[in-house]
């Protein structure tokens, strides 16, 4: 038999001579290399951070919120859990959400829209009065969408064409809308819908627990977080609130964007005065009052930058149902509404503050991995 001696590098430190005898009879070697125990290190460091990574993303916080909303308004409540009241809930919460879609859009592209809530009131008065005036349910739908168009075209032109901050545009286009409204309703209210415009704002879907106004909002949502995030439309979108100057040499159509952005703000602002005017079959001045922070701070908890450019379909919805589910829990333990207001500001305030210093805790984390020492490079066998 032969005794050819050869040569077995371990780790490039250690050489052992062994027969080929004595290699094929002698127990595998539990011996551990340095090289191998640094390369496990490193594997090990490299799956903690991916695993602290996700957990510093805003998203993940607000799933344990959203979760952490459930468990005390469980505790607080014994009616919370119930099945057909969460479905039922949705009523209450469903016109601002869909609202939250485009106003997402529009603060992601660098620029904000005060107005909508005036825009509710305004599209709500116009359909009151197409109403009274024996104008069918199809027609008053559209006088509604039509208002809420023009008043976001109206926005875009000023915002546009004399370069105005839209938040100062907006703050004076809201008291606008709302103030031709009272000119018009007064203390008065309008009434006498069609029973049928009713199925809009109260119905469900067939026969189903399922309200029809989250039915319109999951759609509205998927159209949106598609176009926001799988479609060359949803790049520009985020070009222009991260760099609008950049954008604009780079061939993007920026004022044309912007417009389409303000535009569609106010025609879902329209519909959303549909959807709450069919499920409160009434139209008064104030109604929808004080909305427009509201919408803005489901999207900015969404994780969606203030100053634009960031935010994420994901965060928006699930910022959505923790704050819905957070009101109708102190709601069904009799918390006054003005308390229900401060805890909507204190959210308003965190959601501006908490997700960048996430953000920035998530940054350290990426470059701390970055920065551990590479593979050696330079392993085999001699």
């Amino acid at each position: 038999m032969s005794r050819k001696i050869r040569a077995v590098r371990d780790g490039g430190s250690k050489i052992d001579f062994r027969t080929e005898d004595d290699a094929r009879n002698s127990p595998a070697s539990t011996e551990v290399s340095p090289r191998q125990n640094d390369r496990r290190r490193r594997n090990g460091d490299s799956v903690g951070h991916r695993l602290l990574a996700v957990f510093v993303r805003w998203e993940a916080v607000l799933v344990v919120l959203l979760a952490g909303v459930f468990v005390l308004n469980s505790n607080l409540s014994p009616y919370f859990l119930n099945r057909v009241n969460l479905l039922n809930a949705t009523y209450s919460f469903m016109e601002r959400a869909i609202m939250a879609m485009p106003m997402m859009l529009v603060i992601i592209s660098g620029e904000i829209d005060i107005s909508v809530a005036g825009i509710i009131a305004l599209s709500s008065t116009m359909m009151g009065l197409a109403a009274q005036a024996g104008a069918p349910m199809g027609v008053m739908i559209a006088v509604a969408l039509a208002t809420g168009l023009l008043a976001g075209l109206l926005n875009a032109f000023i915002v546009l064409r004399f370069r105005v901050p839209s938040i100062a545009v907006t703050i004076g286009s809201m008291s606008l809308f709302r103030g031709i409204s009272w000119a018009i309703l007064g203390n008065q209210a309008l009434t006498g819908y069609p029973r049928a415009l009713s199925q809009l704002g109260q119905g469900t879907v067939g026969n189903t627990l399922v309200p029809m106004p989250l039915v319109m909002f999951a759609l509205l949502a998927a159209v949106t977080g598609v176009v926001l995030h799988r479609t060359a439309i949803g790049r520009s979108i985020y070009a222009l609130g991260s760099n609008p100057t950049a954008t604009l040499f780079s061939g993007v159509p920026v004022t044309r964007y912007k417009a389409t952005l303000f535009a569609l703000n106010g025609l879902v602002a329209g519909f959303a005065a549909v959807l709450l005017t069919s499920r409160i079959l009434s139209t008064r001045p104030n109604i929808a009052m004080a909305w427009e922070l509201e919408v803005v701070t489901l999207v900015v908890l969404g994780g969606v930058a203030i100053t634009g450019g960031k935010g994420t379909i994901v965060g928006v919805v699930l910022s959505i149902f923790v704050i819905g589910y957070l009101r109708f829990g102190l709601t069904l333990i009799n918390v006054p509404s003005q308390v229900i207001g401060i805890v909507t500001g204190l959210l308003l305030v965190s959601a501006i503050i908490l997700p960048g210093l996430f953000e920035r805790l998530s940054a350290r984390i990426t470059v701390g991995r970055q920065l551990s020492p590479g593979e050696p490079a330079g392993e085999g066998e001699q």
